[in-house]
């Protein structure tokens, strides 16, 4: 047991105190508010920029925005954070609602300036980007000039983003009510109970074979019964998407989430490419799992299964000092920032009822601070993902220096540096490991997160792909959508599955995430990518940190492709880039395989 007492909750009253009835809170909504309608009247008059003159007055809009847009995402933040915490707190999903309509006014605000921006005369466009005003946010700027050219008219946008806000957004938050309201009874220890889908999805990594299934098969029996709520939503989340890009003669489902993540066709196709010529090595290692279970074949509720007697259990207090003490061997910087993360309470990790499932990092931009949100149960593999949303938190805090227009990153690089966290932590467990035991199981821990990137990410890929040409043609039925995933799990498994989860379309909250199309792809990204940025960090020692914080603070202005040829010198469009990084993943799976070979 560690010596430090670290708080196991979150502080959320730094923000806004009193929770989501706050009157804080509800102070800066309405400011917020306002300062909204006060924005709209100055842009009635904002007209496209005659001369580099006009330098100036833009400025004056970017920082009037940057105002508007830091204070609406902190309480956004918050209230997401409300809701996570408790699944039952209607008034936060009220929030939620009066959330959705700002956020509309705001992206119709920012559609106008798109709009007028784009219809500045290129020679004039040229030199206010050559202004010392405007100099710094070349790239974004482009790239809002870019996104409004291939946008219908300002009328047409606006009112597809005021009729997402009680249509294609309210379909995702029923969603979160639906799986919010879930519970299921699971025989753990002995003893039932009754679980949240956060709390049975736990029950993966049990010790105990019985409670893995059990717990899948009392989920799946959840997911079934509603099935036909899922479907519902999903498709219409799909409709919704496939008519806005059909107006805006937008002929592929992947236009929007290439643009947002910065990244070309030929990047994702070799990523990928390059994950199925060479997914062997972990069909064989699935195969020797199963065995090792005692199963003829890999069930799905078996992927997460320790295969050791000697997983040790890590409190939180013991996982926060592990985190600590490995951060500090990268740089000082990392391992200062997450220490005053521990220690501020930046961190929601009880195990208890109502929190909605899975976990997040969310940024306060106002405040400059994060919170993290997670469901810790003592497991190596909560230990990791502790380290990967630490990962996200440090991200923001590295882009602390950088103006506010300099700081959306896409979300393949946000996966990049917590990956790039997770990876110093697992690698480190491997390192200490005092048993073969220990170390088969901490190697093990560190090739399921491969087989999720490169399997497991690859049928969610599948399957939204295949679902969406389907859509094209009308609402695809519940049965069909367990087919479809069905067949996505056992081509990106290569076969090595006898049971699949064919509801896993309904239980991940990916699909319904309206804020992001195909919220999964850019996850492999920063796998590989990460691999990459940490066998740099292994060659240059304690002297890579700098130049880590380099990488992150150019991670928002500029594509994908020119980031890694400006920091790894690395063409990421050929196929030759990921394979380097596969190889050391292919490296765990036989040093695992040659230990368990040994053991006979």
């Amino acid at each position: 047991m560690a010596e430090k007492l670290y708080p196991i909750t979150w502080d959320l009253d730094s923000f806004f105190k009193g929770g989501s009835v706050s009157n804080d809170l509800r102070i800066h909504l309405d400011e917020v508010k306002e300062k909204l309608k006060v924005f709209e009247e100055k842009l009635k008059s904002f007209v496209a920029p005659n001369s580099s003159e006009d330098a100036q007055k833009l400025e004056n809009i970017i920082n009037e925005l940057k105002d508007i847009a830091t204070n609406l995402s902190e309480a956004g933040a918050v209230i997401g954070c409300y809701q996570a915490q408790d699944t039952t707190d209607k008034h936060a999903a009220l929030l939620e609602g009066e959330m959705g309509s700002i956020y509309a006014k705001f992206s119709s605000l920012m559609l106008v300036i798109q709009q007028v921006l784009s219809k500045t005369e290129e020679t004039v466009w040229n030199g206010l980007m050559e202004s010392k005003e405007l100099s710094e946010y070349t790239f974004v700027l482009n790239e809002w000039r870019d996104e409004a050219k291939k946008m219908l008219s300002e009328k047409e946008e606006d009112m597809i983003t005021t009729l997402g806000v009680d249509g294609y957004h309210a379909w995702g938050q029923l969603y979160d009510l639906l799986v919010g309201d879930i519970r299921v009874k699971v025989k753990v220890d002995g003893v039932e109970k009754e679980l949240s889908v956060g709390q049975a999805n736990n029950l993966s990594s049990h010790e105990n074979a019985a409670t893995r299934k059990e717990a899948f098969e009392a989920l799946e029996t959840a997911w079934t019964d509603k099935e036909e709520f899922f479907a519902k939503t999903l498709n219409h989340l799909a409709g919704f998407r496939l008519a806005v890009y059909e107006k805006r003669g937008w002929e592929s489902v992947l236009q929007e989430p290439l643009d947002i993540n910065r990244m070309k066709q030929e990047t994702l196709d070799a990523m990928w490419g390059a994950i199925s010529k060479n997914k062997a090595p972990f069909v064989e290692y699935l195969n020797v799992k199963s065995t090792m279970l005692g199963e003829k074949g890999m069930h799905w509720y078996d992927l997460d299964a320790p295969v050791s007697a000697s997983t040790e259990k890590m409190d939180y207090q013991t996982g926060a000092e592990f985190i600590l003490k490995h951060f500090k061997e990268f740089g000082p910087k990392l391992e200062a920032f997450t220490r005053n993360a521990f220690e501020k309470g930046w961190i929601e990790a009880e195990d208890r009822p109502n929190k909605r499932p899975g976990g997040f990092c969310t940024g306060m931009p106002v405040s400059e601070e994060s919170r993290i949100f997670m469901t810790y149960s003592g497991t190596m593999s909560n230990v990791s993902t502790l380290a990967h949303e630490l990962g996200h938190a440090f991200h923001s805090y590295a882009l602390k220096p950088v103006h506010w227009m300099n700081r959306q990153y896409a979300m393949g690089v946000a996966e990049t540096a917590s990956t790039f966290a997770e990876m110093i932590v697992a690698d480190a467990a491997v390192k200490e490991a005092k048993t073969d035991d220990e170390k088969i199981a901490l190697l093990e821990d560190k090739i399921q997160r491969s087989v999720a990137f490169f399997m497991n990410i690859h049928a969610r890929f599948l399957f939204e792909t295949r679902f969406y040409e389907e859509r094209k043609n009308g609402i695809v039925s519940a049965t069909k959508l367990n087919e479809l995933m069905e067949t996505a799990q056992k081509e990106a498994y290569g076969n090595a599955l006898e049971t699949t989860h064919p509801h896993f379309w309904a239980s991940k909250l990916h699909f319904y995430i309206t804020g992001v199309p195909f919220y999964n792809f850019p996850y492999t990204f920063g796998y590989l990518f990460s691999l990459s940025i940490y066998a740099k960090a292994i060659n240059e020692g304690a002297n890579f940190e700098e130049k880590y914080i380099a990488l992150l603070q150019d991670t928002a202005v500029m594509s994908v492709e020119d980031l890694a040829m400006k920091h790894l010198d690395e063409d990421i469009t050929k196929e030759a880039f990921w394979i380097k990084g596969i190889n050391l993943c292919i490296q765990d799976v036989n040093e695992f395989i040659q230990l368990i070979n040994a053991k006979g």
